[in-house]
C-alpha cells in the first residue's frame, strides 16, 4: 500500500519544509511542494518516472544512478486514481508505480503497454505468484513487474490511546476525535469503511453498503483533522502528539520506531490489509531505454536490500533476503517467502466501484 504531491503540481518533490506541510494539510489545503536538496540532479533524457511519495529515494534504483549519473524524473502522485486520470489526460511518463488491485483498470484504459521480460536482468529472480496478479498479464504478455509488497493498517501511539483489542473502529472512536488522520484517497479510505461497515466484500460494494460506507465517513469527517497524501505529515503528526492514530504503510512506522517514537503498526482483528505493487510501462513512453534501466535497478538485490532495511517492505526478488541479517527480518515482520505473508490479511484486489468511492468521497469531503 498506503503505501503514497501535490495535486497541482506533481513534478516536485514532496520532502522538505515538512513543517509547513503539515499546517496546510491540517488545514485542508493543497501540499506545496518543493524540490529535494542534497539528491543527484535530474538530466534531460532520463526515464520519468511517476510514484508515490518515498519512492523517489535514489536508495531504491542505485544501479540507475550508477549508470546514469543522475536520478530519473519522479512526479509524485497521492494515489494510483490522480496517476490514472493523468495518463488518460495524455500525460507522458515512462514508468508508473501502481499496486495490483489498479492493473484491471489501467489495462482497460490502455494507458500501459506490454513489457519485454527479455530486458529485465532479474526477471527470472522475482518471486512467481507477485508476476500474476489479475490484470498483470494476459496470455504470453506482461503488463507488471512486481518490486515491493507491503501492508496497509493503522499507526497508533500506545502511550496517548486506550484500546483493549487492535481494530479498524479506533479509527471512528470519539475520544481522539481531532487526532485522527485517513489517507485522501477514496478507495483505500473506502476499503476501510467498508471493512467497519461490515461489507461482505469492501471491494464491491452493494449499493446499500456504499450508503452504509458514506454515513461512516460522515461521521469520522469531524473526527479527522487531516486526509493525508504524504507519508510524511502523517510521521509529523505522530512524532509531535498531533495525531494519536492514523492509518499508514510500514514504512512510516520503521520511520518512527527509528525516531524513538512509541508507535504500534496495528493488526486489526479484521485483518490487516495487504498489497504488492510494482511498475508498468506507459503507452506514452518516450525515454524506453532508460525505462528498462529503471525497472532493472528496481528489481535488483541491492535496491531490496535498501527496501528491507530503510521502508520495512518486502522485495520481489528472491535473493534479496539472502543480503539481509535474519535479524533485521524479524524486526520488520518480514518472511523470507512473500506467500504466507500476503495470504495473511486481507488482499488488495481490484474494486467494482472506484468511481462511485471517488464521487461519494469528494462529496464527503465538501460536506455535500
Amino acid at each position: 500500500m498506503n503505501k503514497k504531491q501535490s495535486m497541482n503540481d506533481p513534478t516536485q518533490a514532496p520532502m522538505s519544509r515538512r513543517g509547513f506541510n503539515t499546517l496546510l494539510a491540517a488545514s485542508g489545503l493543497a501540499l506545496v511542494t518543493v524540490p529535494v536538496i542534497g539528491r543527484p540532479a535530474s538530466a534531460a533524457g532520463q526515464a520519468v518516472y511517476f510514484t508515490w511519495s518515498g519512492y523517489d529515494d535514489p536508495g531504491f534504483f542505485p544501479g540507475y544512478v550508477a549508470k546514469n549519473g543522475a536520478n530519473p524524473d519522479m512526479p509524485i502522485f497521492a494515489d494510483e486514481e490522480e496517476a490514472l486520470q493523468k495518463l488518460r489526460a495524455g500525460a507522458e511518463f515512462d514508468v508508473v508505480h501502481p499496486c495490483n488491485n489498479s492493473l484491471p483498470r489501467w489495462r482497460e484504459a490502455g494507458v500501459i503497454q506490454p513489457i519485454d521480460t527479455s530486458r529485465l536482468a532479474h526477471w527470472g529472480d522475482l518471486f512467481p505468484e507477485l508476476k500474476t496478479f489479475e490484470g498483470g498479464q494476459d496470455g504470453d504478455k506482461q503488463y507488471f513487474v512486481p518490486v515491493d509488497w507491503g501492508n496497509t493498517s493503522i499507526i497508533y501511539r500506545p502511550d496517548l490511546v486506550d484500546i483493549t483489542e487492535e481494530s479498524w473502529t479506533l479509527m471512528w472512536d470519539e475520544r481522539y476525535a481531532g487526532k485522527l488522520s485517513m489517507a485522501a484517497g477514496a478507495e483505500e479510505t473506502g476499503v476501510i469503511a467498508g471493512i467497519v461497515a461490515g461489507a461482505a466484500d469492501p471491494f464491491n460494494l452493494t449499493d446499500e453498503e456504499l450508503a452504509k460506507v458514506k454515513e461512516l465517513l460522515v461521521k469520522q469527517k469531524p473526527m479527522v483533522r487531516f486526509y493525508w497524501d504524504s507519508n510524511t505529515t502523517v510521521e509529523q503528526g505522530l512524532a509531535s502528539g498531533e495525531l494519536v492514530a492514523a492509518t499508514g504503510w510500514n514504512s512510516s512506522a520503521v520511520t518512527l520506531k527509528g525516531q524513538g517514537v512509541p508507535v504500534k503498526f496495528m493488526q486489526p482483528k479484521e485483518g490487516i490489509l495487504t498489497y504488492c505493487c510494482g511498475l508498468v510501462l506507459s503507452t506514452g513512453a518516450k525515454n524506453v531505454d532508460r525505462a528498462y534501466e529503471l525497472m532493472d535497478a528496481m528489481t535488483a538485490p541491492e535496491a531490496g536490500k535498501w527496501l528491507i532495511e530503510a521502508q520495512g517492505y518486502g522485495h520481489s526478488n528472491r535473493r534479496t533476503f539472502d543480503l539481509v541479517d535474519a535479524a533485521m527480518l524479524e524486526e520488520r515482520g518480514l518472511p523470507k517467502d512473500p506467500t504466507a505473508f500476503l495470504s495473511n490479511g486481507i488482499m488488495f484486489k481490484p474494486n467494482g466501484r472506484v468511481d462511485d468511492l471517488t464521487t461519494m468521497f469528494e462529496d464527503v469531503k465538501a460536506g455535500v
